[in-house]
């Protein structure tokens, strides 16, 4: 059932206990959406509980109440309402999904174009660049109060699912959520230096070897890199490490789409896919292998091995670029 903002808030209104949470291997987006909506249920008066599989990761603890997401609990819990931010495909939440008792409502707020639709109230708003904006939208709508801790939590969203306001889909309305945020409280210069210049040594070393070691393909028009699990533990990084290193492979001049291939524990590739151009639809690549997610930014997880899985998707890539 599709949704909209006056039916999601009239689901909050009548329910006291609401569960909260994102996507497996959570961004900014995910987890500064989680918080801003949980602080917001919390200041209602509700019993808000906020989860990710992984809780809060150490790389986001410059978000302002970062401590409210936990990792979610063994057994089954009963909520009055149960709300996915950012997640396109139910699955996605992971092991959150086994906390939420059966029967329990569920709210799906998202930005993602392939979103499933799978919640008993669907918002989802693929013209929006991060979920975060449209819970900006939200609140301006239902004329909640954005307080400070919860603009940074939105603004910091904002920033890193718009690569800093420069990926396509940012758009005014983007700009204009943004500058709310600010008015809101956001310290700007500080919490950009805890986005983009805090970063662990650990990380300059995988970036450096993923700059050494990457390869181009399709005519030097795709650039990639791949993360198998032997480099992982030479390294010692761990899985938030890797955000972001896509982007130096797709900066590169000629080069058209971007492809970082991180082998998996259980067996399965990670695959993660950027494009320059509106016309390389990588999501529609990523789909062709069961992922999704935006024409120019979308992810898979395939079954291994790692050189399989490699060949295939940059075959098909290359089919899509062609095309």
């Amino acid at each position: 059932m599709s949704a909209t903002f006056d039916s999601i808030a009239a689901a909050v209104a009548s329910a006291h206990t609401i569960g909260v949470a994102s996507h497996i291997r959570p961004d900014a987006d995910a987890l500064g959406s989680t918080i801003a909506f949980a602080m917001w249920l919390r200041s209602l008066g509700k019993d808000a509980r906020a989860f990710n599989e992984e809780g809060s990761t150490p790389k986001f603890h410059y978000l302002p109440g970062h401590e409210l997401v936990a990792t979610p609990p063994a057994a089954p819990q009963k909520f009055d309402l149960f709300v996915a931010l950012d997640t396109s495909v139910k699955n996605r939440l992971g092991t959150v999904l086994g906390a939420i008792a059966p029967g329990t409502p569920l709210a799906n707020i998202d930005h993602h174009v392939s979103n499933e639709q799978f919640g008993d109230l669907n918002f989802v708003d693929p013209t929006a660049p991060a979920t975060g904006q449209i819970l900006v939208e939200f609140f301006r709508h239902t004329g909640a109060e954005i307080t400070p801790a919860m603009a940074a939590n939105l603004f910091a969203a904002i920033s890193t699912d718009t690569g800093s306001f420069q990926y396509a889909g940012t758009n005014e309305r983007t700009f204009a959520a943004a500058s709310h945020l600010i008015s809101c409280g956001v310290d700007v210069p500080g919490l950009s230096r805890a986005m983009y210049d805090s970063q662990p040594r650990r990380r300059f070393n995988l970036l450096r070897h993923a700059l050494n070691t990457a390869e181009f393909h399709c005519g030097d028009r795709i650039a990639s890199f791949s993360l198998p699990l032997e480099t992982v533990r030479e390294l010692q990084v761990v899985p938030e490490d890797n955000e972001g290193i896509i982007d130096h492979l797709r900066s590169v001049e000629g080069v058209e789409a971007a492809v970082f291939f991180e082998e998996l524990p259980e067996g399965k590739v990670r695959v993660s896919s950027r494009s320059k151009f509106p016309s390389i639809d990588v999501c529609k690549v990523c789909k062709i292998f069961g992922g999704g997610g935006h024409p120019m930014a979308a992810g898979a997880r395939i079954n291994g091995p790692l050189q399989k899985v490699k060949h295939d998707f940059l075959q098909a890539l290359a089919n899509e670029i062609r095309n």
